[in-house]
């Protein structure tokens, strides 16, 4: 059983916090500048003419932001954080939700205890909310003119807080119950992640094939290997047993793989070995109060928007059991007809993983990227 320092209750206590954030304030994504749903005023999926739900905006005035996940995280992160609104009071929320000093793990690390799944995913939805505050303080109008989001695994979650979908004490109960769950599922059935970049004639699904044959060879009974993650065209991410990983490594010539890199995480995340990790997630979120987002957030299931509070639900359980369709889900983003101009992205969170890959799937789009940094600038003292 997954141990709970604090209960659903009591991070519902916290609620007060997450209304003072960002998300809930005036100019921001469920703030007063938006009307309540019971207003009776249509939300953007109810897709109502322009000048029923507002006035058409000029795209180049709009903003997305892209939230990112395990894996961007690194000892000093948030230094440069800590002087914004409300940053210390999420951190200090977290404590009391955690039941450790998340903020001295961000900035000083250990690198190794902070890459550990149970401790990573907190930090990095912690930290990108946190980029969020300091957006929202130098560049207000980033955050007030925001008409889209989405997050790469984990930073789903930071994405629906931002929303207005989950409140920020109550979505980082939740990321600390998936956490716990992805790392018990981890160490009953050991697996890894292996980075791919491969040539156009690669045939990804055949690796797969070719990998599970290998394994069943070695005695492994009822193998897997599937890709995890769509980063961009020819950029997967597979995740499985470490033999099928590492007989795609051995053979990535002839699979025509141009790069492999195995990724420093403990568990074959996005795949059915993560099985067992569905239903801790499942029984939190229902516990938890989830709203209709007021902005549009893309799922990493299937790239397309929720819809309504059960369909947030249905789809951050299946998430960890399905490939991250990221490559898809900025298609679904930045498509529009041709001449129509982009609109500004900004990166909330550690590390640029995010913008390297819009780059790679939309240049014009990539032209208007803005990454928020999460340390100490360097004409600042620390």
């Amino acid at each position: 059983m997954l141990s709970s320092v604090v209960s659903v209750g009591a991070a519902r206590s916290l609620a007060s916090l997450s209304r003072r954030l960002c998300t809930d304030r005036p100019g921001s994504p469920g703030g007063a500048h938006r009307p309540p749903p019971e207003t009776g005023v249509p939300l953007p999926d109810d897709e109502p003419p322009a000048a029923v739900w507002r006035p058409a905006k000029d795209p180049r005035g709009c903003s997305v932001l892209l939230f990112p996940g395990q894996g961007s995280q690194f000892a000093g992160m948030c230094r440069g954080l800590l002087k914004y609104p409300n940053v210390k009071e999420m951190f200090s929320a977290a404590h009391k939700i955690l039941g450790y000093d998340l903020l001295t793990l961000c900035l000083q690390g250990p690198e190794e205890e902070l890459a550990k799944t149970v401790h990573c995913q907190p930090a990095v939805f912690v930290t990108s909310l946190a980029a969020v505050e300091r957006l929202n303080h130098e560049n207000p109008q980033a955050v007030e003119m925001c008409v889209a989001a989405a997050g790469f695994s984990v930073g789903e979650f930071a994405a629906l807080v931002f929303s207005g979908a989950m409140n920020f004490a109550e979505a980082l109960y939740v990321v600390k119950v998936r956490a716990e769950a992805m790392q018990k599922a981890s160490e009953l059935v050991p697996g890894g992640m292996l980075s791919v970049i491969g040539r156009p004639q690669a045939n990804y699904k055949y690796a797969c094939v070719q990998a599970k044959e290998h394994c069943r060879s070695l005695g492994v009974e009822q193998p897997v290997c599937s890709v995890a993650n769509y980063l961009f065209p020819d950029g997967r991410v597979f995740a499985g047993h470490q033999k099928a990983l590492d007989f795609l490594q051995e053979n990535s010539r002839r699979l025509h793989f141009v790069r492999t890199n195995p990724l420093p995480v403990s568990g074959a995340f996005h795949t059915e070995l993560m099985e067992s990790a569905t239903e801790p997630l499942r029984e939190v979120l229902r516990q938890v109060e989830v709203r209709r987002p007021e902005i549009n957030v893309y799922s990493n299931v299937d790239g397309k928007r929720y819809m309504n509070e059960s369909h947030v639900r249905r789809q951050l359980a299946k998430q960890l059991v399905s490939p991250v369709k990221w490559e898809q889900t900025l298609h679904e983003i930045y498509e529009r007809t041709q001449g129509r101009k982009f609109p500004l992205t900004y990166e909330v969170g550690p590390g640029k993983q995010l913008g390297a890959t819009l780059r790679k799937c939309n240049r014009k789009a990539f032209m208007t990227y803005a990454h928020v940094e999460v340390t100490a600038d360097e004409d600042e003292d620390d």
